[in-house]
């Protein structure tokens, strides 16, 4: 009897890291793609570049996070009423993520939890930071992405023969869309980005402020800011950011878009999670503008910085990265911690086999 997979995704993040798990799933099940509708069409324009497509959709009309969460849950869990699934795959800390996992868990279906065992050991990330730690208690099998993540789940006594460190699937979409890699540029390129929830308001002001002044002290170096697509942050940035030839702000780009400007950049600026991966992958240099991360790996190895939202100290320590950048002394080329690009084939392995060990 062929089994069946549901994969709950919904946001854009999701989709970069699940586009390239669903077509390694469809070797041994059906696989129906389960869009909660937190971040809209752009899920499916992201899993169209690895072949996949959602099967389904969720209607979502909430405007606060407990609200979306009960829709979510509500939603999946008539989804996986009519579907039967025998496994959910979830991933990362999304509200879409938790949903899907407590929704699966109170219908008795295995969870697979992909990226599992990030941790800040804080409150922030608001809500990632709990939503993981939420879904910890509920999969059944947890993919972390690296050796410190499966660590963390094994101080939770999360017992060792449930969790797998399969490296990250944001890998294998990285080399995806780079198979051919774009030319070099003749200036320094910065790409800058920042949504997170917990930047939103004065801090988002402050980042506006970085990359305002920025600009104006290296007219030698273009940046491209890619701001949040909420109108309020939009317009902090047009307020801020004045008009100068080196500077753009555009809305957020498609990510075969964004993944080739990340290859060709001297330095990224960001509060994405998925952001310092990739440019760890790249061997670019990334300033993380957060207090805190749970994306230890290239912090240990000097490719990522924290520099928290301190104006002054992420304009001089990007100043510092930026000559660097001119006289050509920027990338690194160890091996990536995050992975090799085959996350997504031991995913799928492994979750074959908890599909197969259940029967």
């Amino acid at each position: 009897m062929v089994k069946r997979v549901c994969v709950v995704v919904g946001t854009r993040p999701e989709a970069i890291k699940l586009g390239p798990v669903v077509p390694a799933l469809r070797a041994f099940a059906e696989v129906d793609v389960v869009h909660t509708g937190q971040h809209g069409a752009v899920v499916g324009e992201v899993l169209a570049l690895f072949g996949a497509e959602v099967s389904r959709g969720l209607r979502r009309e909430a405007a606060t996070l407990p609200v979306l969460t009960a829709e979510v849950v509500l939603g999946l869990d008539a989804v996986f009423e009519q579907l039967r699934p025998d496994l959910v795959v979830v991933q990362g800390d999304t509200t879409s993520a938790f949903g899907g996992a407590l929704a699966a868990y109170l219908r008795r279906v295995p969870v697979a939890h992909v990226e599992a065992g990030l941790r800040s050991h804080r409150a922030t990330p608001f809500p990632e930071e709990v939503n993981r730690r939420l879904i910890a208690p509920l999969a059944d099998l947890h993919l972390a992405p690296t050796a410190s993540a499966r660590a963390n789940l094994l101080a939770e006594r999360i017992p060792a023969d449930r969790v797998l460190v399969t490296g990250n699937t944001v890998i294998d979409a990285l080399a995806a869309v780079l198979a051919d890699r774009p030319a070099p540029r003749d200036r320094p390129l910065v790409v800058l980005t920042a949504h997170r929830r917990e930047s939103w308001g004065e801090p988002m002001r402050r980042v506006a402020r970085v990359a305002d002044r920025l600009a104006a002290g290296h007219p030698g170096v273009d940046f491209v800011v890619a701001t949040h697509l909420n109108p309020a942050v939009r317009q902090v940035f047009d307020q801020v950011v004045r008009p100068r030839a080196n500077i753009r702000c555009v809305p957020p780009l498609p990510y075969r878009e964004f993944a080739r400007l990340l290859a060709v950049s001297a330095l990224a600026i960001t509060d994405s999670g998925g952001v310092q991966e990739e440019a760890a992958a790249l061997g670019l240099p990334v300033l993380v503008m957060r207090d805190a991360t749970e994306r230890v790996e290239a912090l240990d190895d000097g490719r990522a910085h924290l520099v928290g939202t301190d104006e002054d100290l992420v304009v001089k320590t990007a100043g510092l990265f930026l000559q660097s950048a001119v006289a050509g002394r920027v990338r690194h080329v160890a091996p990536c911690h995050y992975g090799d690009g085959h996350a997504a084939a031991r995913v799928a392995r492994a979750c074959a086999e908890l599909i197969h060990s259940e029967n």
